[in-house]
């Protein structure tokens, strides 16, 4: 009995050295697995990030209250390493299941043989305002998404193209950041990863809700496209910054200020967006500097404005997007919309 007792000890420092050794095995692969594996389960009415891993945490100690001793041990683990993520900023991953996926497309009434475009990103950088220039319309007109100063869309609106001949439909998703949309789950909780393309609108920062939307589009495999809004008003702000005025010009001065602030916003937007992707861990991609007003007069009017910065290019480039990975037969693109004609396969020259 005494031998036992004594020899008890030495097992119990044995067995901690041998759990220690699988413990760093397993700690190599636990961060994927949490990353790749989580449901949506614990997701609807979750907070914010924290309140879903303590929900998370929740279910998992039910479990484990019936699980064997090593599904604790893991379940533990797992814990340990979603509280260490979150403690260093980053937020849960979320995949959707199979029937989630289809619940989504269902919803924003997906149809194979068309071209699916989301303008997503934060509270009043201008969306609405952007998807009714790509479909020629000003703001106001007949069949346009309503605008305003607060944030007018609540829910994802659908706006197929009027254009008879593009295969296209434009969506219009709610900001984030607001009371009705947290930051957190703004991909998940729009569903996001059933769409062909996204566009990444922001005003005044770049934030991040916008890296988020760029990180899990590229676990989707979702092309992705970052434009600036508002042009108009930022070069005018940078003209004032550079100490340009109005009042004391007499017409002379204003074409070389415009251009000179124009540069400097556009060089400042792009090392701005560079930066933020770097240390996000995400590759270098182009920022699109647009104003939607002048968006309108190349889409619908056909006019380049003086003022044109990018608007014309990211026409093109989404149209090229849209033709390498998704040109329509016309048959199909009339069976894809009802039997109204869509007109030819998609073209970069159509608009």
């Amino acid at each position: 009995m005494g031998q036992a007792a004594s020899t008890l000890p030495t097992v119990l420092y044995n067995m901690y050295w041998i759990a220690k050794v699988i413990i760093n095995v397993v700690d190599s692969f636990l961060e994927s697995h949490v990353r790749d594996n989580p449901t949506m389960v614990n997701l609807d009415g979750a907070k914010d990030g924290r309140d879903y891993a303590r929900r998370t945490a929740r279910a998992a100690a039910e479990e484990a209250a019936a699980a064997p001793p090593e599904t604790v041990w893991l379940a533990k683990q797992t814990q340990a390493v979603t509280a260490e993520r979150l403690r260093k900023g980053v937020q849960p991953v979320v995949l959707p299941s199979a029937s989630e996926l289809a619940t989504a497309k269902e919803r924003v009434q997906y149809k194979d043989g068309l071209f699916h475009f989301a303008i997503a990103g934060v509270s009043g950088s201008g969306k609405s305002s952007l998807i009714n220039a790509f479909r020629g319309l000003r703001n106001g007109d007949a069949g346009a998404a309503p605008t305003g100063v607060i944030e007018t869309t609540s829910q994802i609106d659908r706006y197929p193209d009027p254009n008879p001949r593009l295969p296209f439909v434009w969506y219009d998703i709610p900001g984030a950041g607001t009371l009705a949309q947290s930051d957190w789950q703004y991909f998940n909780s729009q569903g996001l990863f059933v769409f062909d393309c996204i566009i990444v609108l922001f005003d005044n920062r770049f934030t991040l809700t916008d890296i988020s939307i760029l990180t899990n589009c590229r676990r989707f495999q979702i092309p992705t496209y970052i434009v600036r809004s508002k042009a108009d008003v930022h070069i005018r702000n940078v003209m004032a910054d550079m100490g340009y005025d109005s009042d004391n010009d007499d017409g002379t001065n204003h074409a070389q200020a415009y251009n000179s602030a124009c540069e400097r916003y556009i060089a400042e937007t792009r090392a701005t967006v560079q930066k933020n992707l770097k240390e996000a861990g995400l590759p270098d991609q182009r920022v699109y500097v647009v104003c939607h007003k002048t968006m309108v007069s190349t889409v619908k009017d056909r006019v380049l404005s003086p003022k044109t910065i990018h608007e014309l290019e990211l026409v093109r480039d989404l149209l090229e997007e849209a033709c390498a990975r998704r040109c329509v037969p016309r048959s199909d693109a009339v069976e894809a919309e009802g039997g109204q004609s869509l007109g030819p396969a998609l073209s970069p020259r159509l608009y």
